[in-house]
């Protein structure tokens, strides 16, 4: 048992990894991570792109592949690790539904999550077309569409929902914006229901980006400010209000009767980018049930090595609301409006630049292998 356990058992929050890796497959280093008591994957055009330029074993897969299209090929490989990804997180993901059916949990786990092309952040039909592919092809139960939560995404999310298909939200920044994730999610439950589709098999997160947030706030606050290092924190204690008050509201009640999941808050982008703040300031702090915290390498490794989850302010609702109570104490010139717009625009910008760069490392490697 290591503290990953712990956190699951004892506070009700999943431990997910940010990262998919082909030799991790192939030696069975994510199998390790499930026994230390991993519970989910994540992935990104980051992530994929440094696997692919820091790893042979990608190589056999792309000499022996016919596509001639560095996108196409991309995606098969994408979708072969995702789905052997889920394949170790079948046992999870079986586990949970007992735990499901019996109540004790009000969620699935064990599940893999892979990106629509950034190139479609704001384009909704493309993107609803590709997230029904990229189901259709890994074809496993506990794979989750990752679709970006932009104006254009918002019917995306509901219509893939709606089709029965798992996801999960990614690039919320702003209580605003979340909160429209979780009317979208409502409104794809409903038509899933009202489609015959059986709810308490469809599953979404809604991903909550934090340490950007603090990144983008301490730039504008004066050097020594006490109230650097906390925007982010603050924004996940008012998230988890939100998602509290919003699941006890009639529309998740009328849908969690019907035996539908709740959509659990996942806390992405948690390692922390100031080296003066603590290493696990966005674990310890954020630890909370029925959330997922998705972590890098080097944060989960951290959180293995000394976390102390019972640090979190969101223990408890009187905490969580006066540390939410927080982003009230910015000055007028500090708007997290404008700040949570900006990282949105950003975050698409990034995705979609290292997806244009993982194409570039695809192509490279099919001339090589030529």
């Amino acid at each position: 048992m290591t503290n990953l356990n712990d956190l699951y058992g004892d506070y009700g929050q999943s431990p997910w990894i940010d990262n998919i890796r082909r030799d991790w497959l192939n030696d069975g280093t994510l199998a390790t991570f499930v026994t230390e008591g991993v519970r989910g994957v994540t992935s990104n055009p980051s992530i994929f792109a440094k696997a692919l330029a820091t790893s042979s074993a990608y190589d056999s897969f792309v000499a022996a592949s016919t596509d001639d299209n560095p996108e196409d090929l991309f995606e098969s490989l994408a979708v072969a690790d995702v789905r052997d990804a889920c394949d170790v997180l079948a046992p999870v993901h079986e586990s949970s539904r007992v735990e499901f059916a019996k109540g004790t949990r009000r969620y699935l786990d064990g599940f893999v999550s892979l990106e629509v092309s950034p190139r479609l952040a704001r384009d909704t039909d493309a993107t609803i077309t590709a997230a029904k592919r990229l189901a259709k092809r890994v074809d496993r139960p506990n794979v989750m569409i990752k679709i970006p939560a932009t104006k254009e995404g918002l019917p995306a999310i509901r219509a893939v929902l709606g089709a029965g298909i798992n996801v999960n939200v990614t690039l919320i920044f702003s209580i605003a914006r979340y909160g429209e994730v979780i009317a979208a999610w409502a409104q794809g439950l409903t038509d899933a229901y009202d489609a015959g589709l059986d709810l308490g098999s469809l599953a979404s997160v809604a991903s909550f980006f934090v340490s950007r947030v603090d990144v983008a706030v301490d730039a504008l606050l004066p050097e020594g400010d006490s109230r650097r290092g906390t925007a982010a924190v603050a924004q996940v204690a008012a998230a988890y209000e939100l998602y509290r008050n919003r699941m006890k509201g009639e529309a998740a009640a009328s849908l969690l009767s019907r035996g539908a999941q709740v959509q659990r808050p996942l806390w992405a982008s948690t390692s922390t980018k100031n080296p003066n703040y603590n290493d696990l300031l966005y674990v310890n702090n954020i630890v909370a049930d029925e959330t997922v915290n998705t972590m890098p390498d080097a944060t989960l490794a951290a959180v293995l090595d000394h976390a102390d989850f019972a640090e979190s302010k969101l223990l408890n609702e009187e905490t969580c609301h006066t540390l939410a109570k927080v982003l009230e104490q910015f000055p007028p010139d500090v708007s997290l409006e404008h700040v949570t717009e900006q990282l949105e625009v950003e975050g698409v910008a990034a995705f979609a630049k290292s997806y244009e760069e993982l194409l570039a490392t695809v192509s490279s490697k099919m001339h090589g292998a030529k």
